[in-house]
């Protein structure tokens, strides 16, 4: 008599070869439905200087009394899916990395030949294998545009035009791409068109398109403050080494968003290169996503260390701000400091609180709360030019070395125009998480 133990075993053994056989070469699937087979596993990694969020819920706005009566704020219980974001605020080598690459990019297109790739109906592309020889005889009177006319040298340094240094981006909006079409028979009658109904037939009225001068706006530390003495941090703060793990400032919101599109497709050229699948974009974060991860877990904390106080049990503060009457050094820092200073938050993000505020994706509305949802709360605009200013407003967080405590708070939100820099605010970017939790895979 057959044992049950030699049946389960017989069973597992034609349950497997029946598996095998619809799964098998030659689309053996036997009519059966088994999803497109022979795809690889695939896992999430960790962007390089990224910390992992999780999904989570929490109390977004105010814990305590609004003390200046700002009423931008109101409590609200949100949830926010899982995300990256940069554990410190993007540096200055960081930020230098990118304005090297409009740099290169633009050399490689005025020299040409072997530095472009013809790619026929779909024109030309850099070919960043190519070495630029900037010293080069026949590459000196080529590139001589990049670089400042001989009348506005100091010193007869030869150094670059900044002003030239322009990068032509794009990205798609997908907000408008999916509106609905509110075109009246009017409308068609006079010609015109939405772009949901024209993008039917044409999908390029989706594709936006800047072009912006990247570098960093030094005079920032001069024209920020009258009667001041700034020049020292105007002639060194970006581009000497000193200053290479400091926040990058004097950048605007626009620039920022460049910033990000142009990471991303720097990691997504790569990852084709190697014919792995693309990640989700690096792009700013909303300023949900922001107070999510400066609270670090804690719900009801005021700041992102934990506790109502800015100073830890010694007596020493734990972010660089304005401290008293305007005693700048006694937290450490005069300006700004490296963004690895202080104790970093529970989820491991460095000067959440302090040091330079920082932009979000989202538009400035007093009112934002409000109306917008309760899962991954968002309230973006894409002001043009033509715009009023109140509609170019941009929302920032967490306070910078010239501010006082109160804007320390991960809940204290303020705004500034999108197309404006100054020395007290930089940025940090975030990519969404691809998936449920870093559990599943």
């Amino acid at each position: 008599m057959k044992n049950k133990a030699t049946g389960f075993r017989s069973a597992g053994y034609l349950c497997s070869i029946f598996l095998l056989a619809l799964a098998g070469c030659g689309g053996g699937n036997k009519g059966q439905l088994v999803g497109v087979q022979g795809r690889e596993k695939w896992y999430q990694a960790d962007p390089y200087g990224m910390v992992y969020i999780p999904a989570g819920s929490y109390n977004m706005g105010p814990s305590d009394q609004d003390v200046p009566y700002a009423l931008t704020s109101q409590a609200k219980t949100v949830t926010i899916p899982a995300f990256y974001m940069d554990n410190t605020e993007i540096t200055n080598n960081e930020y230098r990395q990118f304005v090297y690459w409009v740099k290169d990019s633009l050399a490689h297109r005025l020299i040409g030949g072997e530095h472009l790739i013809d790619e026929g109906e779909y024109g030309e592309r850099i070919n960043w294998r190519a070495k630029i020889k900037w010293d080069d005889e026949q590459n000196v009177e080529t590139l001589a545009e990049l670089f400042l006319p001989e009348t506005e040298r100091f010193y007869r340094r030869k150094e670059i035009d900044t002003r030239k240094l322009n990068f032509e981006y794009y990205w798609i909006d997908l907000k408008a791409a999916a509106e609905k079409d509110y075109t009246t028979p009017a409308d068609n009658s006079a010609g015109g068109l939405s772009n949901r109904a024209q993008g039917r037939t044409d999908r390029s009225v989706f594709i936006k398109k800047d072009i912006l001068n990247v570098y960093p706006d030094t005079l920032s530390w001069i024209h920020d403050y009258a009667y001041s003495y700034h020049e020292p941090l105007t002639q060194m703060y970006f581009w000497h080494p000193a200053y290479d793990d400091y926040p990058v400032v004097g950048v605007s919101w626009k620039q920022a968003r460049a910033f990000c599109i142009w990471r991303t497709q720097l990691l997504n050229s790569y990852l084709e290169e190697n014919g792995d699948a693309f990640v989700q974009d690096f792009r700013l974060p909303t300023e949900a996503e922001w107070e999510y991860a400066a609270r670090g877990g804690l719900d009801l904390s005021p700041y992102p260390w934990g506790g109502p106080y800015i100073r830890n049990s010694r007596g020493c503060f734990l972010g660089n701000f304005k401290p008293m009457r305007g005693s700048y050094q006694d937290d450490g820092g005069v300006y700004t400091v490296k963004v690895t200073s202080y104790w970093p938050n529970d989820y491991g993000l460095y000067c959440m609180a302090g040091n330079v505020s920082e932009w979000t994706s989202n538009a400035f509305d007093e009112s934002a709360y409000s109306f917008s949802h309760d899962i991954s709360t968002d309230y973006v605009y894409d002001a043009k030019e033509s715009d009023p200013a109140a509609m170019k407003r941009k929302v920032l967080r967490g306070g910078s070395w010239k501010d006082v405590a109160f804007y320390l708070q991960t809940s204290a939100r303020t705004y500034e125009y999108q197309d404006t820099a100054k020395c007290y605010i930089g940025f940090r970017s975030v990519m969404s998480f691809l998936g449920r939790d870093k559990a599943d895979y």
